[in-house]
């Protein structure tokens, strides 16, 4: 069976638990064959069995038996909202069942596009998983292009492109687009992995990708017209709070080490942000904006 479909049906089984909450295997059946899931044809125990196992090592959901009912059921349910892979990954592979199901509409879907470097995510999965150093081939922008051997930590999805964290022979943390690699190999030699380094504690300083030393900042913004709305619903930070609102705006807060990265969103809002404090993320603010401007005076 192809891998795409059985993705399907295993987002089929999880969406259906979660909206009915608990079922028999008769009734998950039944429903199986009404919403034509292998055209029409019914659902085995041994199939759905191996589905749950399937299910569990995918996205850690576990699904459970009431043994005084025979009622499935998701125990876990939470793990599709506080993890943020397993949400990432579900919602992902839901887009793209439902997406499968609609070929008819392909023309009126319009996604982004994905840039290169995609065809290194596995093997880089595999090496992070493993443990063992990876030889890449890396290109910056302007500048000649070299080879290093890496120990990789973590995958980073970054404003649709994918970032390794890597330490560096010289014991360096460095950060690598896929999209700028030229090659990638895994090497025979291991690696270990520090056990108390979390990469979501070393991202949790910034915005995004840039990890650069520069010192922490309260950072105040005031969010004009519509973009309150935008901020509640999509926070910038994982430190966003909301400390004043009033008819017209509404300021927010971050603590966070303000990078470049970060003044650059700020500043996608145009008019629309302006950054109360402190002063000196004020005035970088500013001088970014009179330095776009002065571009602009010329002829």
């Amino acid at each position: 069976m192809k891998q795409v479909k059985l993705f399907r049906q295993y987002i089929w089984i999880i969406n259906t638990l979660r909206l009915n909450d608990k079922m028999t295997l008769s009734q998950l059946n039944q429903k199986w064959i009404d919403d034509c899931v292998t055209d029409g044809n019914p659902l085995a125990r041994s199939t759905f069995n191996h589905h749950r196992e399937a299910i569990q090592d995918l996205f850690g959901v576990v699904i459970d038996c009431e043994r005084n009912t025979y009622r499935y059921y998701i125990s876990n349910p939470s793990v599709l909202a506080d993890d943020e892979l397993t949400p990432w990954l579900f919602s992902t592979m839901t887009v793209h069942g439902v997406l499968a199901d609609s070929v008819a509409v392909k023309d009126r879907v319009v996604l982004e596009d994905v840039p290169a470097g995609m065809e290194y995510l596995s093997l880089l999965v595999s090496a992070i998983k493993s443990n063992h150093r990876l030889l890449i081939g890396y290109q910056k922008f302007g500048v000649e292009g070299y080879e290093k051997v890496v120990c990789p930590y973590a995958l980073k999805l970054f404003h649709q492109r994918w970032y390794l964290l890597a330490r560096t022979a010289d014991d360096q943390m460095r950060i690598y687009a896929l999209d700028r690699m030229t090659k990638a190999e895994q090497t025979n030699e291991s690696f270990t992995m520090p056990r108390d380094f979390s990469p979501k504690a070393y991202f949790a300083e910034y915005f995004g990708v840039l990890t650069m030393p520069i010192p922490m900042a309260h950072v105040v913004i005031r969010a004009y017209d519509t973009t309150p709305n935008y901020l509640r619903t999509l926070p910038l930070h994982h430190s966003q709070r909301e400390i004043a609102t009033t008819a017209d705006h509404a300021d927010f807060a971050y603590d966070l080490r303000p990078t470049t990265d970060f003044l650059g969103q700020l500043l996608s809002h145009g008019a629309r942000i302006e950054v109360l404090e402190p002063k000196t993320v004020r005035q970088q603010m500013k001088q970014m904006i009179a330095d776009s401007l002065e571009r602009y005076r010329k002829p």
